[in-house]
């Protein structure tokens, strides 16, 4: 099967040219201008930008299914909202749950990821917690929080057959520390939801933390006397996950985290729950109830902030307002920076060899087609 984008203005080594991109049996076989295949379909491009497809690397839901209650179907259902929005693969994040909960999320997931879904492919699972600090819980219910244990992963990770691709800790948990060092070889670590100190921090880092999980958010912040596990942050290497939508995060502390990490070590996320696409009201977090007024999530309890009601497509439009910058310099965050840290060179890029996932965007960054693995899943009407 041979999907011929013809005319557009193609996202390479970080500047558009105009050509065309020839993707053959799920791949791309071509990049270039003029290309020609007599036995391909063809997407006329009309000029339009083709960028890589995004990945989202964070979330829990969205267009009314939320990742912990899912069905196999609801993940189709999912898969397909996202694409939408120029989703080509995801992480399915399941919130801290209780261990048959968690067991029965792992295989839905992966028998889900094991078909076509119609929409964006489920890349793996984020297991968000549960060795996480209760003084920053944020949604996580604190009863079921627990200390590092390698076994327990590992299991998990039997039972997935190799799809959890990025786990969430806290530093300052008794066993963290050595359940990093033990699984960090396997799957991303990321630290977050977390008090720790600038030492247990920058420690888990050296044996291994990869990421920060939804920078600046349920995590003790920088003071000059104890950096804390922001300053790790900052000072290291670590990619940084940011949610980018007006409320988590003010433009200008996105600003700030771009300069402090440069363009190649932030992540943008959604950490999108299921409210997602559809408007304000009563909906669900894994066990939690949140209520969304004016798109803002929070939990029903306590005012809590609970996820987000972002869309990757709208993450790329403010990342853009935020910053001032040009749509190719934003870009990675949604495309080749998630797929480094997730240790995935088959993604994010146009090039040769790569997946065939890719999406076309009008001057106005509206998403016009998303194509995965060569085969287009979204046109806009």
């Amino acid at each position: 099967m041979e999907l011929l984008i013809k005319d557009a203005r193609i996202y390479q080594d970080g500047a558009f040219v105009p050509g065309d991109l020839l993707i053959r049996d799920g791949k791309i076989a071509a990049v270039g201008a003029g290309l020609s295949a007599p036995e391909a379909q063809v997407l006329p491009a009309q000029g339009r930008y083709c960028v890589p497809g995004f990945l989202d690397i964070h979330t829990h839901g969205g267009m009314n299914v939320d990742v912990n209650a899912a069905t196999e179907e609801d993940l189709r259902t999912l898969a397909r909202f996202f694409a939408s929005h120029g989703t080509t693969g995801f992480l399915t994040s399941v919130l801290t749950d209780t261990q048959e909960q968690t067991e029965l999320c792992i295989d839905r997931i992966t028998r889900a990821m094991a078909a076509p879904t119609g929409g964006a492919r489920i890349l793996g699972i984020h297991l968000e917690g549960p060795f996480l600090a209760s003084a920053y819980k944020g949604a996580m219910p604190e009863e079921l929080l627990r200390r590092g244990d390698a076994d327990w992963v590992r299991a998990c990770q039997a039972r997935s057959g190799g799809a959890i691709r990025y786990i969430t800790v806290s530093p300052e948990v008794e066993g963290v520390p050595e359940l990093v060092s033990a699984i960090s070889g396997e799957i991303a670590v990321a630290m977050g939801h977390s008090g720790a100190g600038y030492d247990a921090a920058m420690d888990c880092v050296k044996r291994g933390v990869r990421s920060t999980t939804h920078t600046f958010n349920a995590m003790r912040l920088f003071h000059q006397h104890e950096p804390a596990i922001m300053g790790a942050a900052l000072e290291s290497d670590v990619y940084c996950e940011a949610i980018c939508d007006g409320r988590h995060l003010h433009p200008g502390s996105v600003r700030m985290l771009l300069k402090c990490k440069g363009y190649d070590r932030v992540v943008a996320v959604t950490d999108s729950i299921q409210a997602a696409g559809l408007p304000d009201g009563y909906y669900k977090l894994g066990v939690n109830d949140v209520v969304v007024e004016n798109g803002d999530a929070k939990l029903v309890r306590d005012g809590t902030r609970a996820g987000s009601t972002l869309t990757t497509d709208q993450a790329l439009r403010n990342l853009v307002k935020f910053t001032g910058e040009g749509l190719e310099r934003v870009l990675p965050l949604l495309t080749e920076n998630p797929a480094d840290l997730l240790r995935l060179p088959q993604k994010g890029r146009l090039r040769p060899g790569a997946d065939g996932d890719a999406v076309l965007l009008t001057d106005e960054l509206e998403v016009a087609a998303t194509v995965v693995a060569g085969e287009v899943v979204y046109t806009r009407a």
